[in-house]
């Protein structure tokens, strides 16, 4: 089983940026696809952004292209998700998850999902 736990998060100004981590242990990291999703209040968790385990491929929500990257590090078995430019409308916990493939991310299916990390974004 794989454990995952992401930091990073806070409360930063409209225009401002973070950058989340995520580290998991347990089973091999580097043969996993991951992913960020986020759930704000009073809404469904969504799609944020996914990778592939050799970093070939990656997909992002439209919401967040051009503003968010996704890479990962898999001798220390991190994702990281840096956000720039970001807007009040991004404030949500943001999760990261594990799954077979980028496709099954988009698709909001996930094998694991962290705890989260809650990223507050001021007007």
């Amino acid at each position: 089983q794989v454990h995952l736990v992401e930091s990073g998060g806070g409360l930063v100004q409209a225009g401002g940026s973070l950058r989340l981590s995520c580290v998991a242990s347990g089973r091999t990291f580097g043969t996993y696809s991951m992913g960020w999703f986020r759930q704000a209040p009073g809404k469904e968790r969504e799609f944020v952004a996914g990778i592939s385990w050799s970093s070939g491929t990656t997909s992002y929500a439209d919401s967040v292209k051009g503003r968010f990257t996704i890479s990962r590090d898999n001798v220390k078995n991190t994702v990281y998700l840096q956000m720039n430019s970001l807007k009040p409308e991004d404030t949500a916990v943001y999760h990261c998850a594990t799954a077979r493939n980028v496709y099954s991310l988009t698709r909001n299916v996930y094998d694991v999902l962290g705890q989260g990390t809650q990223v507050t974004v001021s007007s």
